[in-house]
């Protein structure tokens, strides 16, 4: 169904511009390189006709109508995806692509072979024998997570403008940006936006339908040391380095990301910096269940008083704040936008694929705002880094999995 030309065309175009967030940043969108390309996305959403294109100034969303083509009212559905690419190389995208890859063969990204995808180390590229890939050239992320669904999106809605022959309802599509540092939907209009329901195009492989996501919390720890002379330390040095490290072993080995599947939750180091005078500790705390999340963010703050009694106050300092929560809780209260992704998906013969992944959307924060948004395939595998691919007939099928699902909401 989908325009394979258009689709790659578009997305090559969308990889190639650097639109990396920034976590240190206090605007909203956290960069201009992101404020660059959403301007750019709304001329295009003009161009192909789509209607009321607007940026909204809350959230830095570009939202975009498609009226609807039918007499009787039916649900008002929304298609979102975000423009930023995650905490990894992304200036100079040089996207490669392979065409009838067979499925064994190991793929060279860079002109020396330093980086490849070897089927052996990624045993995901078995499956798409036959197919054409687009990956890295080795030295940069590809941007696919989640510039895939932007173009997925941007190719159904002008697929459905050129095919008007296919009944739907109101159609309300969103890019937006910063999803990469967890901020993206912090002030998501749901008004302005307007959806009964949406997705989220901005999940992995070929099938992949997922309601149910991690609850998530961003925790920074502060050491404060007594930095003198190691030949005086005895008895009046207190390395926070050392008290860092310490701190650190305290956790449970197993609970590690690397060591944890399914719905195991996890405390994941994400940064660590310091000094004799000063160190600090980054964490992302994560769990399905809520009040398993509730016990590992209790168990770092019985931690940091444990160190403080025992150091002196004031030695260890917490900084811990929510990110977002399982949609599930929203979304099991009424099913209807994943049995009609899932009536789609066998329409268009994709097998659904539904799990609980281990991440988040952000989708979690808008179903907790209001709208129940779940989250659909776009393609990628290895996200957020050089190993970074994602297959064009994957991608392909995104696009007529748009197409069924508008299609289908118009008949309920």
């Amino acid at each position: 169904m989908a325009d394979s030309k258009q689709l790659l065309d578009r997305f090559l175009k969308y990889v190639r511009v650097n639109t990396r967030s920034n976590p240190n940043s206090d605007t909203i969108p956290s960069d201009p390189k992101e404020v660059d390309f959403l301007n750019e996305l709304s001329y295009e959403l003009k161009d192909i006709g789509m209607k009321n294109v607007r940026t909204n100034e809350k959230s830095g969303y570009v939202f975009a109508d498609l009226p609807s083509n039918i007499d009787q009212k039916v649900p008002k559905i929304g298609f979102i995806s975000h423009v930023d690419t995650a905490d990894f190389n992304s200036e100079h995208v040089h996207p490669q692509i392979v065409k009838d890859y067979d499925g064994k063969s190991v793929i060279n990204l860079d002109k020396d072979g330093k980086y490849k995808l070897d089927p052996n180390v990624f045993p995901t590229l078995k499956k798409y024998a036959g197919q054409t890939l687009v990956t890295t050239d080795g030295s940069t992320l590809l941007g696919a997570d989640d510039k895939a669904g932007v173009a997925e999106i941007m190719t159904a809605m002008k697929y459905l403008i050129d095919h008007p022959e296919i009944k739907h309802g109101d159609i309300v599509i969103g890019f937006g940006p910063d999803e990469e540092i967890g901020t993206g939907a912090d002030q998501f209009d749901v008004t302005d936006f307007g959806a009964d329901f949406a997705y989220t195009v901005d999940g992995g492989p070929l099938g992949d339908l997922e309601y149910e996501t991690f609850n998530a919390a961003a925790t920074t720890i502060k050491f404060n040391g007594t930095d003198v002379h190691p030949g005086d330390a005895y008895g009046v040095m207190v390395n926070a380095s050392q008290l860092a490290i310490d701190f650190h072993n305290q956790l449970p080995k197993d609970q590690r990301p690397e060591n944890t599947k399914d719905r195991q939750g996890f405390y994941y180091l994400l940064a660590i910096d310091g000094v004799t005078d000063h160190a600090k500790l980054d964490y992302i705390i994560r769990d399905h269940d809520k009040d398993k999340f509730n016990e590992r963010k209790e168990f770092i703050q019985k931690l940091v008083d444990q160190f403080n009694e025992k150091y002196g106050d004031g030695r260890v300092e917490l900084e811990m704040h929510d990110e977002y929560y399982n949609m599930a809780e929203v979304i099991k209260k009424d099913m209807t936008p994943i049995n009609i992704a899932k009536d789609a998906m066998n329409k268009v013969d994709i097998k659904p694929n539904i799990y609980p992944v281990r991440g988040g959307t952000d989708g979690s924060k808008i179903s907790f705002l209001g709208i129940p948004t779940p989250n659909l395939f776009a393609g990628p595998e290895n996200m957020h880094g050089r190993f970074e691919y994602v297959s064009l007939q994957t991608m392909e099928k995104a696009v007529d999995l748009i197409v069924k699902i508008s299609e289908d909401v118009a008949k309920e």
